[in-house]
């Protein structure tokens, strides 16, 4: 069992010393910044591969430099280390993140299982950047984007084309991080035999790389940030050595006049040569994507004092040495391993291919993350998560998807066979996550921040204007390989859509026809039906009401447990659900009827806890709710008047986060009348289920000493709990088979029976379902025409 709830909260909690914050840094360098700091390999190779050729007068390189300088100075400093990171929700960044931020602020949340109940979890509501009032242009722009249904799919949609981006990116960045960097035995052999040595050899260490991924990246991730420091280190040196050696007044091309100049002379082939100077700032996103792992001040602290310098001694290391060299003697006369003094050609190819790999393993374990997120959120199909690690959060492992991964990888790699179609690919996957966030980044501004819209059209206007000249770029390259991201984008996206959508009509179709709560209380105590012992738990999808499986379950056996729990487990749009907030429960009905609800709510990155632990977290909430006999919150929408009374919610947390509530122990017969004899000097009293004949297991509720007195309705309703607890649970599931009704669109037809229903046959159940015993389990099968 892998509890990581504490440890989460925990960390977030301690006052950050300066040790600590360098420590995040140190590790940080590893994690965040392998991609980025591996570009130097494959930049000025791709720049100069078609478009533009380097002459006599240099004007192209120290253009090209110029561009790369002021590039890595405008995105991923000011951008993203000044204003991008500030945008954390609770801590967490992404795509995602900014999207889960405006779903709250302006309610435009794709979950259909929402409640106002959610709005009272601690997390869901974040200060924002200025002023508490929402300027009068922001409040309409809220107002709109809440009353338009077209604006807030159009809002979904842009989030999951960044997301499909950032898979697509998981796909290439391996490819080409790998590539370049085995390319350096170029200059180590001969021409006619390099070719058939380093497709193969990437071919290898990409799959080495994908095979190891079950097994976790924290039993060799103490070596990441040691290799890319290293590595930065090494590439800053030989940088130094370059400039001193070859061209002390290189600098001087930082100038802005010299981008005026390149763009002046090149024109057409400059503008199209931006395609490889954009991979000079590939990675950069994942700064705010892995800034969950670490916090704001460690990842300025690293980029700004390692990371940005190293890279730009080394972009002006390459530009010294090139202006010194025109003279072509082979195909590899621009790239990074000519401007590596002869000498030290192997080390630093070795190093190269060990800071690749790190690189291309951060992209990975964010692939995982992100899809992982978007299944959370109901926007993509169930797939199995392994977390690998039980001490280091969001250290995940998806099968089905890291062999699709590698697949595609060995594709895009044996079929390019070349770092500059894979440059132009992996460019546009780029620059592409960098317009959805600066597109998303200036609403959070205005909705969030409550800033004036003014200042969020100034900043998507100038960073969108630098992204969209990009973009541009790598557009133009369509055939020459940006069709890759492209392609990937359209395939994963569909995926996301019709999951999304049959999911959504899934749902409504469970929320029209559910039964009316007080038909079913006209029944009686019994229900009509005969109550047998034990407790019966129905899985279903609705936060109100009595889903129609019920129903189409007592008409065919008249029978049913003598305790009835309605358990619904969602997601809601925080990264983290605090323990103590993690369950709302309350009775449906008199207490006599001994039915409940049970709401089980986790966040997007939160861990699902394993069966036996999620078994009595269940039942000590539903019982410490009976014991404290709560008034919980009305959860129940306003315009259904005829549940309003029932559905009354406690909020009560895990076992583990509150030690003076109940609590639940399984004891075998005899050691439980052992115990019995010192129940009354103990500082707990217990509360025991009677005596069975011959029973296996004994269960008890063990109360605090101190609390008060309980009503003896509410003894005798923890009795029968603990009675029907040691009868057993039996778990009754939902398997549905989701149709479009007749008369439906031929699209609806296509997208519902056939893509919807390929995608749930080929995905995994609900992540409850896994865990459930299967001799305790009862699956009840109902066709849903939606």
């Amino acid at each position: 069992m892998m509890d990581l709830e504490g440890g989460v909260y925990a960390n977030r909690a301690k006052k950050e010393s300066w040790r600590t914050v360098l420590t995040l840094a140190f590790q940080s360098l590893g994690v965040v910044y392998g991609d980025l700091s591996t570009s130097p390999l494959y930049v000025y190779k791709s720049t100069f591969a078609e478009d533009i050729q380097h002459s006599e007068t240099n004007e192209e390189i120290y253009g090209v430099l110029s561009f790369v300088f002021w590039t890595l100075t405008l995105i991923p400093l000011i951008k993203y280390v000044f204003i991008v990171l500030k945008a954390d929700d609770n801590g967490e960044g992404g795509t995602f993140a900014l999207y889960s931020l405006l779903c709250r602020h302006a309610r435009v949340n794709s979950l259909p299982n929402c409640q106002s109940a959610d709005e009272e979890l601690s997390e869901y509501k974040k200060d924002g950047g200025g002023s508490t009032e929402i300027p009068s242009l922001g409040s309409r722009l809220k107002s709109v984007l809440e009353k338009h249904r077209v604006l807030q799919k159009i809002l979904l949609v842009l989030a999951l084309i960044g997301t499909c981006m950032v898979i697509g990116d998981g796909v290439l960045t391996p490819a080409i991080s790998v590539f370049s960097a085995v390319s350096g035995l170029e200059l180590s052999m001969e021409k006619e035999h390099h070719k058939y040595v380093e497709v193969p050899a990437a071919c290898i260490i990409l799959i080495g790389l994908f095979a190891l991924q079950h097994y976790g990246t924290h039993r060799v991730g103490f070596l990441f940030a040691p290799v890319v420091v290293i590595w930065l280190l090494c590439i800053s040196a030989i940088g130094l050595y370059n400039i001193f050696h070859w061209n002390p007044h290189v600098y001087q091309a930082l100038s802005p006049y010299y981008m005026y100049k390149f763009l002046k002379k090149t024109q057409r082939g400059g503008w199209m040569s931006l395609g490889g100077i954009l991979l000079c700032i590939t990675g950069s996103e994942a700064m705010f994507a892995d800034l969950g792992h670490f916090s704001q001040l460690s990842i300025k602290i690293a980029f700004t004092s390692m990371v940005y310098p190293s890279l730009i001694l080394a972009y002006m290391g390459q530009a010294a040495y090139l202006s010194r060299h025109h003279l072509i003697e082979s195909d590899y006369q621009i790239g990074f391993y000519v401007s590596v003094p002869e000498k030290l050609r192997w080390p630093v190819l070795v190093i190269a291919i060990l800071a690749a790999v790190v690189g291309s393993q951060a992209i990975i374990t964010g692939t995982f993350s992100i899809i992982k997120q978007c299944s959370a959120l109901g926007c993509f199909p169930r797939v199995k998560i392994v977390h690998t690690s039980s001490k280091i959060h969001g250290q995940i492992y998806i099968p089905e998807i890291n062999w699709i991964l590698m697949l595609l990888c060995l594709a895009v790699t044996i079929g390019f066979r070349d770092t500059n179609r894979l440059g132009n690919a992996s460019g546009l996957a780029v620059i592409t996550v960098m317009l959805v966030t600066t597109c998303l980044m200036s609403l959070v501004i205005v909705l969030c921040w409550n800033q004036s819209v003014f200042f969020a059209i100034g900043f998507i206007f100038f960073f969108g204007t630098i992204e969209a000249l990009y973009f541009s770029a790598s557009l133009i390259k369509f055939l020459q390989g940006a069709w890759v991201p492209i392609a990937l984008a359209f395939i994963f996206l569909l995926v996301m859509y019709v999951w999304h959508y049959g999911t959504l009509k899934k749902y409504e179709f469970d929320v029209q026809n559910k039964i009316s709560i007080n038909w079913l209380l006209s029944l009686g105590p019994s229900l009509g039906i005969v109550r047998v012992r034990g407790i019966g738990i129905i899985h279903t999808e609705l936060v109100s009401g009595i889903p129609a499986i019920f129903s189409h379950f007592v008409t065919n056996l008249p029978a049913f447990h003598q305790v009835l729990v309605f358990l619904c487990i969602k997601s809601v749009p925080v990264p983290h659900v605090r323990p103590e907030e993690r369950f709302l429960v309350g009775h449906i009905g008199p207490r006599e009827y001994r039915l409940y609800r049970c709401i089980v709510r986790y966040g997007y990155r939160d861990v699902h806890k394993d069966d036996m632990d999620f078994e009595k977290d269940l039942l000590c909430s539903i019982a410490e709710s009976i014991r404290t006999g709560k008034v919980g919150i009305n959860t129940t929408p306003n315009d259904n008047n005829s549940e309003k009374e029932e559905e009354k919610m406690t909020v009560v947390g895990s076992s583990a986060t509150h030690p003076e509530g109940i609590r639940i122990c399984d004891d075998d017969v005899d050691s439980a009348d052992n115990n019995a004899q010192a129940a009354g000097t103990s500082e707990l009293k217990e509360i025991r289920s009677p005596t069975l004949v011959q029973p296996r297991k004994r269960v008890r509720f063990i109360v605090p000493a101190e609390s008060p007195k309980i009503e003896r309705a509410a003894r005798e309703e923890l009795k029968e709990l603990m009675d029907a607890r040691e009868a057993g649970i039996a778990y009754i599931l939902g398997h549905s088979y989701v149709k479009a009704k007749a008369g439906s669109s031929m699209f609806k037809k296509l997208v519902i029976n056939y893509g919807y229903d390929f995608l749930r046959r080929n995905s995994r159940g609900p992540s409850y379902a896994l865990c459930v015993p299967h001799a305790s389990t009862l699956e009840v099968g109902m066709n849903y025409l939606v």
